[in-house]
């Protein structure tokens, strides 16, 4: 899949304000600052589609990028971030649940996690939510560039083990910042998809 146009076209907060145009969609979730808007940058090969914030938890919204005029990115609000009060993280995960509840047109979700770390408790039940749904997932393990290979190993053994993975799920290593690993996540996002590459 080689990503050649795209366009930001609607931020929602709920399901009325979605595109109607029925094309199919795939999502990205994973707490503040996990590096959700750099990877969909480097994924359409714009430096500027999504805005990049020194802020976590400055996405609030439900963002919808159209992507060769076919499909779109959805990019979920962060999660997880300690600064934002529990009335707001509250509706982030009902606008959140809504999407996740009544969209039929969405295919998969990557959900990210920073490969430094253990997923937290919020990754967990982020997991678990995208698979009560019926959803395939793919797991992204974001800023590769950090740590060596013998590092990397042993931390997606720990993402592994923490989500408690199907055997047959894999997990994508990535670097926005060398771009490395983008061609095998977008090939992990489109196995099995129909659109026409």
């Amino acid at each position: 899949m080689e990503i050649k146009q795209s366009e930001f076209i609607i931020s929602a907060v709920k399901p009325s304000q979605y595109p109607t145009d029925n094309r199919v969609e795939y999502a990205f979730v994973g707490r503040s600052n996990v590096g959700k808007s750099s990877l969909i940058n480097s994924l359409t090969n714009r430096r500027k589609l999504v805005k990049v914030s020194g802020t976590p938890g400055k996405t609030r919204l439900i963002n919808f990028f159209l992507i060769n005029d076919s499909f779109y990115f959805v990019d979920l609000p962060g999660y997880g971030y300690a600064k934002v009060s529990k009335s707001e993280q509250s509706k982030w995960g009902l606008m959140m649940e809504d999407y996740l509840v009544r969209r039929p047109q969405l295919q998969k979700v990557a959900l990210l996690v920073d490969c430094r770390r253990k997923p937290t408790e919020d990754d967990v039940l982020m997991y678990g939510w995208i698979k009560h749904f019926g959803y395939e997932v793919v797991i992204v393990a974001t800023k590769k560039d950090k740590l060596n290979r013998a590092e990397l190993v042993k931390n997606n053994k720990l993402i592994r083990e923490t989500l408690e993975l199907d055997a047959e799920e894999e997990i994508v290593n990535i670097s926005s910042l060398k771009k490395t690993g983008i061609v095998e996540l977008l090939t992990s996002i489109f196995k099995d998809s129909h659109i026409d590459e």
